[in-house]
């Protein structure tokens, strides 16, 4: 009777030490981002998307947001002149300045 439970003991942990090893050695997780690319009128929930906001973000919140993502996406810092311009268009949409598609692009 001892044999077979230090056997399952033996086997429970050369199973524990396989599964840790594979935990260990896994590719990180990365951040899912919406697949797909911009729609010819951008809609409030497309900019909503693009700020990393709800559709319903006060002012101040969209402001805030876009503010971020324009540093991360600055063309004076290496950043793309598209997606700067959409990230605008984003703000202008969220804020009710326009009703969507005047990009520059």
């Amino acid at each position: 009777m001892a044999g077979i439970a230090v056997a399952a003991a033996a086997y429970a942990s050369r199973y524990g030490i396989q599964a840790w090893q594979a935990f260990k050695t896994r590719p990180p997780k990365l951040r899912k981002f919406y697949e797909g690319g911009f729609q010819p009128v951008m809609t409030k929930r497309e900019a909503a998307l693009i700020l990393g906001v709800r559709e319903r973000t006060p002012a101040d919140k969209v402001r805030e947001a876009h503010r971020r993502v324009m540093v991360a996406n600055h063309p004076d810092a290496g950043g793309s002149h598209y997606l700067a311009s959409k990230v605008n268009e984003a703000k202008d949409v969220m804020l009710g300045k326009t009703k969507g598609g005047e990009s520059a692009f």
